[in-house]
């Protein structure tokens, strides 16, 4: 049995109970994958910091110091094989970790930060965006993620939970997602 690692990275009002992490988590479970969820806290409330472009930067800095923190004594060079599974703020904490500690993680990104592409480098995986999200353009998602060679999803009309208000179409959304995660898995 190979060893791997999936490591979730959730976002600020995401957390890993929720169906995205939730379900990517149960998947890596029943692949024997090693789960290690981070968790952080932001020095400011997320409305103080969204409001702020130079609050936005300190809390970020913040965050990733306590990522680093918790994962310190992974040895990432001991697995065979490595996933960042992240939702929001988390897929720019596991670009950035990705890039600073010269890893080569799959990624899996759930609805992406506009910082997430500062970060992020040609790798295996996957970007879900949703058209309808107000946090991240459709069109620079969709360029930036060709011109660094990266598969991803829009998803139309969803927004930053890849959700539509049609829960018919959001269990199929999840379904048909949840599916191109298991094939990365």
């Amino acid at each position: 049995m190979s060893k791997k690692l999936a490591v979730i990275f959730p976002g600020v009002g995401y957390h890993t109970d929720k169906p995205l992490l939730y379900y990517s988590k149960k998947l890596a479970k029943n692949k024997d994958y090693e789960i290690v969820e981070v968790k952080y806290d932001l020095p400011d409330n997320s409305a103080v910091i969204k409001a702020d472009a130079e609050k936005q930067k300190e809390a970020f800095d913040v965050v990733f110091t306590q990522v680093t923190d918790q994962l310190k004594d992974i040895v990432f060079k001991d697995y065979e094989k490595v996933v960042f599974i992240g939702k929001s703020i988390g897929t720019a904490l596991a670009a950035r970790y990705n890039m600073t500690y010269e890893l080569e993680a799959d990624q899996i990104i759930f609805t992406p930060i506009e910082l997430t592409f500062a970060y992020i480098n040609p790798c295996e995986g996957f970007i879900f965006h949703g058209d309808a999200d107000p946090l991240c353009d459709t069109d620079m998602c969709t360029q930036l993620s060709d011109e660094l060679s990266l598969t991803y999803v829009v998803i139309p009309d969803a927004n930053h939970s890849l959700e539509t208000g049609d829960v018919a179409v959001d269990i199929a959304n999840l379904g048909k997602v949840m599916g191109m995660v298991e094939k990365l898995l």
